[in-house]
């Protein structure tokens, strides 16, 4: 029980020492506008990490994420730009994301290629793609057009993203810990093997969580246009790092079979505030890229030596 408690409450006493870090080094960290922003910022790893969360769990990764949002954020701005109703948009921009993760699964699943390379593959064809569409330009809609989407990222308590965030996050914990699917998840994670002599459906369960996470992905790419009022083939670049950084410092296991959507969101939550505080301390960017990287190698140590123990 201690070591169940320990992996839960370790996120937790993470967040918090960043905070009081932070805090003490820059009063103007505590803020109330400062602490919006820290919670607009993050609405999009945070997207990100709902779904990564399925994929860690059953024992995969998904290496494509941040250019997902790249893809994403291209469509919805085209999309916007060509006169589409908001929600026409969004629907074809986390559709997008959702075709890629499908992709992902299907070339998983059917060719029985490792995950780390067919989404390694995947990031550059994303990306790849987004470039295409916008023709190596970001993609600008007419102010009046994006005006609907922008209200997304307002920064304010009342802000839409972040309650879309929560509400998805409460949704898919549900997911996760009450149903089948999320049974089946946990079940290939632990053991593949093991999973399917009891009858799992190994092969369509894995291609629903690849496309789950590139569904949540788009949805971040849908995000970042509505924050940045255009379509960026350029953006999200290593934020797959942090989505994976934010999923391990939730307690997920690299390994499969373990982790939370709770979690995740408050790794989400901390490295949006670690991010923040750097930038307002004037830490420089290659510091903070460091820091990410050290971070995701101690989590896993962690993991490790927890795993051995046990």
């Amino acid at each position: 029980m201690p070591k169940r408690f320990m992996s839960l409450i370790g996120p937790f006493i993470g967040l918090i020492l960043v905070i009081v870090l932070f805090g003490a080094l820059e009063p103007a960290f505590l803020s109330t506008r400062n602490l919006m922003t820290v919670a607009i910022q993050t609405v999009i790893v945070g997207l990100g990490a709902i779904g990564m969360t399925f994929v860690i769990v059953s024992g995969g990764i998904d290496l494509s994420i941040g250019s997902v949002i790249a893809l994403s954020s291209v469509v919805t701005a085209l999309c916007v730009r060509a006169g589409l109703s908001p929600a026409t948009s969004v629907a074809i921009g986390v559709a997008a994301g959702g075709m890629c993760g499908a992709l992902n699964g299907w070339l998983v699943t059917r060719l029985s290629i490792v995950p780390f390379i067919v989404t390694l593959g995947m990031m550059g064809i994303a990306r790849g793609v987004a470039k295409w569409l916008s023709a190596e330009q970001t993609v600008t809609p007419s102010p009046e057009a994006s005006e609907a989407l922008a209200s997304l990222a307002t920064k304010t308590a009342t802000s839409p993203g972040i309650w879309i965030t929560i509400a998805l996050a409460v949704a898919m914990a549900l997911v996760l810990k009450r149903t089948v699917f999320g049974t089946y998840t946990y079940a290939l994670g632990s053991n593949e093997d093991t999973a399917r002599l009891c009858g799992v459906p190994v092969e369509r369960t894995k291609v629903w969580i690849y496309t789950l996470c590139g569904l949540f992905g788009g949805l971040g790419g849908v995000m970042t246009f509505a924050r940045l009022s255009v379509g960026d083939p350029t953006t999200a670049i290593g934020k797959e790092l942090d989505v994976i950084a934010a999923v391990v410092i939730g307690g997920a296991s690299l390994a499969g079979g373990k982790g939370s959507i709770l979690g995740s969101m408050v790794g989400a939550l901390l490295m949006a505030a670690l991010a923040n505080g750097c930038n307002l301390t004037g830490v420089p960017n290659f510091v903070q890229e460091i820091l990410i990287g050290a971070i995701i190698v101690a989590a896993v140590a962690v993991d490790r030596v927890r795993a051995a123990r046990a």
